[in-house]
């Protein structure tokens, strides 16, 4: 039996009115589906009209029929410019890929004065300084960031706690600034600090160069303490001290903070939202945990499923709505980076959301030896006892050995969810990415089995109730505000 109709079949389409350009579709329900386009445009769709559409029998008269030729689903002979449409869409989809590795991520210490049970890097005793960057490597690797052909260039400082080496951030930004007069490039800096060594020296530092500030606050002082646990029971004091501090001198809009879902915060996601909104902040990351670190040696990563962290998280963003409704400017940006992709012609640049993945392309990380990672995540897994995602070592190779190296190219070629298996008839594949990283640590490959993937599972679902939000006018209306912010 052949695979295909013949000829004939595909001809009597062709004339029955229209043609249908490339489209998925999903069911969201028993009888209602979404539809998507390759740039993630969307609809939903009844069965019965799904199958008129895909059989020819759509009449020109329907509402769905004018829906569906908007959205670059169909073409017919007074659309004839909609497949071109759907090129230029697909072009600004991707138009990221030439501003390669935007984000360069120095790990300036391992160190770290807190013990988090969650914590995804294997951090060591703050007194350990051979886990401290050194000026050589500083060095190497700002030579690197300068190779980069992004017109944008962040430098993110990470650890341990990077404030603990503070004197190399600080040679470092320097140098940068002053390379900078010369690259004339868009350059950022923030520090990923927990806050609970800052000084008022330090954010002069950071309010002459514009460093912004990212830390954490897991939520209220009784969640944030037993996450986050340091010598003298404080850390919820000190992070809270700090943001103010922090906002004293460098402004409100460059303090940020993330949080981390643990076993403890699932019965709190509106005590926790609640905090971020009496703390002053716009915004929240309801994240899960990730499969690294401390977080797999302590088993905190095991203590709970993908469905109940989706309870937690549902919860959550139906808070957030309301908030919303009742006139408070509020955004959750897990979210929000969905939503851009679902809304916008603009891609977001989240790296687990990424097709060909962001590892290397969109951010890489040089540790504090000099050894370089494709992610932060493979930097976790390196700490581990995996170096599967190392690609080099700033001492050791050159600029092109690390971008060509094949530890690099195979994980995203095996990364293009276009022809990764499932993925490639996913409806939601415009918004979601394959993640090798995560794949690798949980299932030991770079594809993962998309079945029984936790990444997937919650993808799927997170994408699924978006979409039903938004047959609310009033729901849909706050999710666009999200998309462009």
């Amino acid at each position: 039996m052949s695979k295909f109709y013949d000829l004939d079949h595909y001809k009597a389409l062709e004339t029955g009115g229209y043609q249908l350009l490339p489209i998925r579709f999903e069911h969201l329900s028993e009888e209602s589906y979404v539809l998507t386009n390759i740039v993630g445009e969307f609809t939903t769709i009844d069965r019965d009209e799904l199958i008129d559409l895909v059989n020819g029998d759509l009449t020109n008269t329907s509402p769905k029929y004018q829906d569906l030729k908007s959205k670059s689903m169909l073409i017919d002979s007074e659309s004839v410019v909609g497949a071109e449409l759907l090129s230029i869409k697909w072009r600004t989809k991707l138009s990221r890929l030439s501003d390669f590795t935007g984000l360069h991520m120095f790990v300036v210490s391992l160190r770290c004065e807190h013990s988090c049970p969650y914590c995804q890097v294997s951090r060591q005793n703050e007194n350990g300084q051979h886990y401290d960057m050194t000026r050589d490597t500083a060095d190497k690797a700002l030579d690197m960031v300068f190779k980069s052909p992004a017109p944008s260039l962040k430098i993110e400082f990470q650890g341990g706690e990077p404030l603990l080496n503070f004197p190399i951030i600080k040679y470092v930004v320097e140098k940068a600034s002053e390379q900078n007069i010369v690259e004339n490039r868009n350059l950022a800096f923030v520090i990923a600090t927990n806050l609970a060594v800052v000084t008022p020296e330090i954010l002069e530092f950071c309010e002459q160069y514009k460093i912004a500030i990212s830390t954490s606050l897991d939520g209220q002082r009784d969640l944030h303490n037993k996450n986050r646990p340091r010598p003298g029971k404080d850390s919820y004091e000190r992070t809270i001290a700090g943001i103010d501090l922090a906002r004293e001198y460098l402004g409100k809009d460059q303090v940020s903070a993330l949080m981390t879902t643990t076993h403890e915060s699932l019965e709190q996601p509106i005590d926790i939202i609640n905090e971020y909104i009496n703390q002053g902040f716009q915004d929240i990351f309801l994240r899960p945990l990730s499969p690294y670190g401390f977080a797999i040696k302590t088993n905190w990563y095991g203590s709970y499923g993908t469905e109940r962290w989706l309870d937690f998280y549902y919860e959550g963003l139906d808070y957030i709505i309301e908030i919303n409704k009742g006139g408070f400017f509020f955004v959750e940006r897990y979210a929000a980076t969905i939503l851009k992709k679902m809304l916008t012609p603009f891609e977001p640049g989240y790296v687990d959301l990424m097709s060909p993945s962001g590892i290397g392309v969109a951010a890489i990380v040089y540790n504090y030896d000099g050894d370089v990672y494709a992610s932060d995540e493979g930097r976790m897994l390196a700490e581990m006892g995996h170096d599967t995602f190392k690609i080099g070592n700033l001492h050791k190779d050159s600029y092109q050995d690390i971008f060509l190296s094949e530890s690099l190219l195979e994980p995203i070629e095996q990364s293009c969810a276009t022809s990764v298996p499932m993925c490639d008839r996913c409806a939601f594949q415009p918004y979601c990415g394959a993640d090798p990283v995560f794949h690798f640590a949980t299932q030991g490959d770079f594809v993962g089995h998309k079945p029984t993937s936790d990444f997937c599972s919650r993808h799927m679902s997170l994408f699924k109730r978006l979409i039903k939000l938004m047959d609310d006018p009033e729901t849909k209306q706050i999710f666009l505000r999200w998309a462009a912010n």
